[in-house]
């Protein structure tokens, strides 16, 4: 099965690389070596922007299906109310027909997991590309040349092509690095989450058992990035904590300026302005 995805997914980790190797050509030509590190790290950078570039529409249409639902939602509470321990199939039938009057009077949208579906093939496309790079091979524009080329670039003996266990054993300076960054990434996926996420959810509506896994998901999420940065490649570490700064400042100013209707968030926005 896993090679059945990755040569479904190869125009797309193809069109990732090409972004990638494109990227580190502009590093270049702004003056930084083809091995530097700083030039790697720039493309990596450049290649977050460019990824989340691409996905501000999936971006906007999440946003605004939450606003939808938040809008509805008081309808929606009565007609759960209304039909409340009913098992009559008629009555059943009639629910179903004012809810979808009701979601398609607020736009709600029946897809509303499509943008994060839409994600998964990215971010495996991303994997494979990290990984590739990390094993030595060629794939895409990223030819033998730039492989071998991000393959060298080190800082403090931390190579973006290695592992946490393999480059404390070569560099403590270079896996304490290493350590920092991916902890800095877990860090900016918690705080992302209580700051920004959670004030933005309704919880009117929540059981309570519901309410307290979304209080433990930010430290979840956080964990699972730790965890993870022990046994993915330093390159893609390097991603994620940009591409977690990126979702920190994008969060920040959704719970600014937009925040979901009825939620903490909005609340506070209504009495400080």
């Amino acid at each position: 099965m896993p090679d059945v995805l990755s040569t479904l997914l190869t125009p797309l980790t193809h069109a990732v690389a090409a972004v990638l190797a494109a990227a580190h050509h502009l590093a270049t030509a702004l003056g930084l070596g083809p091995s530097s590190a700083g030039g790697w790290l720039l493309a990596v950078a450049l290649l977050v922007v460019a990824v989340r570039t691409v996905l501000l529409p999936v971006t906007v249409h999440g946003v605004r299906s939450a606003h939808a639902r938040a809008h509805a939602a008081p309808q929606l509470r009565e007609l759960r109310r209304r039909y409340a321990g009913s098992r009559d199939l008629e009555q059943l039938t009639a629910m179903r027909a004012e809810q979808r009057r009701i979601h398609a009077e607020h736009g709600v949208s029946a897809w509303g997991l499509a943008p994060v579906l839409l994600q998964l093939p990215l971010f495996y496309a991303l994997y494979r590309v990290v990984s590739d790079l990390a094993a030595g091979h060629s794939v895409g524009a990223l030819d033998a040349g730039l492989v071998a080329s991000a393959s060298a670039a080190s800082v403090a003996g931390l190579h973006l092509t290695g592992h946490l266990g393999t480059t404390f054993g070569a560099s403590v300076p270079g896996g304490l690095l290493l350590a920092a960054v991916a902890l800095g990434a877990a860090l900016l996926s918690l705080l992302t989450q209580r700051w920004f996420v959670l004030p933005m959810t309704d919880p009117t509506d929540l059981p309570e058992a519901m309410a307290t896994v979304q209080r433990l998901m930010p430290w979840v999420g956080g964990l699972g990035v730790l965890a993870a940065a022990a046994f993915v490649p330093a390159g893609l570490v390097v991603y994620w904590f940009v591409n977690n700064a990126w979702t920190f400042a994008q969060q920040g100013l959704v719970w600014r300026f937009a925040p979901t209707p009825g939620s903490p968030a909005a609340l506070r926005r209504a009495t400080t302005t």
